[in-house]
């Protein structure tokens, strides 16, 4: 069999379309927005938020609604409730998203074991990619388009908010206006990427991306480019793997990430350990 053969056979079969499909979409929205989070210093928020949605899930699917639309509820819940414990008690920031964060997901798990259901619920915890419907995946495109259209749109905006809120404000932004567009759109991201690769691993296509473009640009526009090739790029890659060694799609695209920020981390030309280090000798 050689390399074409290995490439088109996984195509034969819808649902490795539509996974395909799916996680490249996820993975592009998230990257997009993982430059944002990581320059903020919002990765822990990105945690928190992604954890928190399941019991709205779980809500959702004994109500008989729409899961995009409980856990998009319980993610701005929980941005909300954190800012409403970090503003009006002496609790720190990080403080508050852990009780907040721990507790929502401690809810998640209690109605899961309590919820009668002929439907495996564990998928929501840790994805199941694979099982992605016609209907999933333009739910997942949907959502995907809205929160593009906003970080498109708001991106200059967002960018200042990011490196400089005092000089945001002074220019007649509202800092709190834009940090709660982008804890927004954090929340609408984490309910695309939660069909992907499930409660638990949102958190990394929120973050990994971000990171390992930062580790190869200085500059912000460059990293808007780098973080979504290469997300996706590990999007093929790891659906591939899962489907030539029949594991797990979701731990194998993030491992995939994993990996790659591994490389970056230390091979990057300018801000790479051996790159540094070979810097270095050469200047010796």
């Amino acid at each position: 069999m050689n390399l074409l053969d290995l490439l088109l056979e996984p195509l034969q079969y819808d649902f490795m379309v539509r996974a395909l499909a799916a996680t490249v979409v996820a993975a592009v929205v998230c990257a997009l927005l993982s430059c944002w989070l990581v320059l903020v210093g919002w990765s822990l928020m990105g945690d928190a938020v992604s954890h928190a949605v399941l019991p709205g899930v779980v809500i959702a699917y004994i109500l008989g609604a729409p899961f995009a639309l409980g856990a998009l509820a319980f993610g701005l819940l929980a941005v909300a409730l954190i800012g409403v414990l970090r503003d009006t008690s002496r609790v720190k920031e990080d403080a508050a998203i852990g009780i907040v964060f721990t507790t929502l997901f401690a809810l998640g798990l209690a109605l899961i074991s309590v919820t009668p259901s002929q439907t495996d619920l564990n998928h929501i915890i840790f994805g199941n990619i694979l099982g992605v419907s016609d209907g999933d995946l333009i739910q997942i495109g949907a959502l995907a388009a809205v929160a593009l259209v906003v970080l498109l749109v708001k991106r200059r905006d967002l960018t200042l908010y990011a490196f400089d809120p005092t000089h945001a404000f002074a220019i007649g932004l509202s800092p709190r206006l834009l940090g709660a567009i982008l804890l927004g759109v954090l929340a609408l991201t984490a309910v695309v990427a939660l069909q992907v690769v499930g409660v638990i691993l949102v958190v990394a296509m929120l973050i990994i991306p971000g990171a390992t473009a930062h580790l190869l640009t200085d500059r912000f526009g460059r990293m808007l480019v780098i973080a979504p090739i290469l997300s996706a790029a590990c999007s093929v890659i790891g659906i591939y793997l899962s489907y030539w060694l029949d594991a797990a799609s979701g731990a194998l695209v993030i491992l995939v990430q994993g990996v790659v920020f591994t490389l970056v981390y230390l091979f990057s030309p300018r801000h790479g350990v051996v790159g540094r280090r070979m810097a270095r000798a050469r200047a010796a």
